[in-house]
């Protein structure tokens, strides 16, 4: 599904990966870990085509299909959800009118009609309900006042909605209780299939023992240096990641 072929990218000048070589199949969840710095959401965001980071080698294939001049929205179409850090707040916007919007925006880009009303409707139940989601938050304004346990939620909820391919959930456990982390990944896991996968990115194994990964990779200055199995995550746990640095290759 997703080949990523000797990336490098940088920012305001600044080298940040430094050749990072990926490759993720439909019904695999993947765990990118490592310390600040290390170039974890830098990658989410090529993925997902943020426009301040600029891709100087390589190559993000979805599909067998070069994403290189495909902006942000574009690639939303395609099938790539990517979760915010600090998701932004829309007051006067809906959690349902937002959905709705993207929905049709993402049908209108394949050529298709707006999903009639009624069938909308009968989907936004759906998934609220699978999820554990009163109705009354569909009501409010999209993140406004939303505790951070809310506006992770609400983003599991637009992911269930817009059934992407490909999710990228950039440090989804930041600042979250253990109820609202346990809440939050339950949502993940009703959501993953055959046909799609997951990339979750977190500096600790908690979130990943309520999401169990196929496989952890370890960034350290902007490369991948070290892959394995959900073990390795628990190995990182018990000795943090100063062991993985003194074996990488600078």
């Amino acid at each position: 599904m997703l080949k990523i072929k000797d990336l490098h990218a940088r920012v305001e000048d600044k080298d940040i990966l430094r050749g990072i070589n990926l490759e993720v199949n439909a019904g695999e969840v993947h765990a990118i870990m490592g310390p600040n710095g290390s170039g974890k959401s830098t990658l989410a965001a090529v993925i997902a085509g943020k426009e301040e980071f600029e891709v100087t080698k390589g190559k993000v294939i979805l599909d067998g299909e070069d994403l290189e001049d495909d902006a942000p929205e574009d690639r939303a179409h395609k099938g790539v959800f990517m979760s915010f850090q600090y998701p932004v707040e829309i007051p006067g916007v809906s959690v349902t009118n937002f959905m709705k919007t993207a929905i049709n925006e993402s049908r209108k880009a394949k050529g298709l009609e707006d999903m009639p009303a009624n069938q909308m409707l009968k989907m936004i139940r759906e998934k609220a309900e699978m999820l554990e989601i009163d109705r009354k938050f569909l009501s409010r304004s999209l993140n406004e006042g939303f505790s951070g346990g809310e506006k992770k939620r609400n983003e599991i909820f637009q992911m269930a909605m817009l059934e992407p391919k490909l999710a990228i959930l950039d440090e989804t456990d930041s600042g979250l209780d253990i109820d609202a982390l346990r809440i939050v990944a339950n949502g993940v896991n009703k959501l993953k299939s055959k046909d799609n996968a997951v990339i979750v990115i977190t500096h600790y194994q908690r979130l990943l023992e309520y999401i169990v990964p196929d496989f952890v990779h370890v960034l350290h200055n902007g490369k991948i240096v070290k892959s394995g199995g959900k073990e390795l995550a628990l190995e990182l746990e018990a000795k943090g990641y100063d062991w993985i640095k003194n074996e990488a290759v600078v």
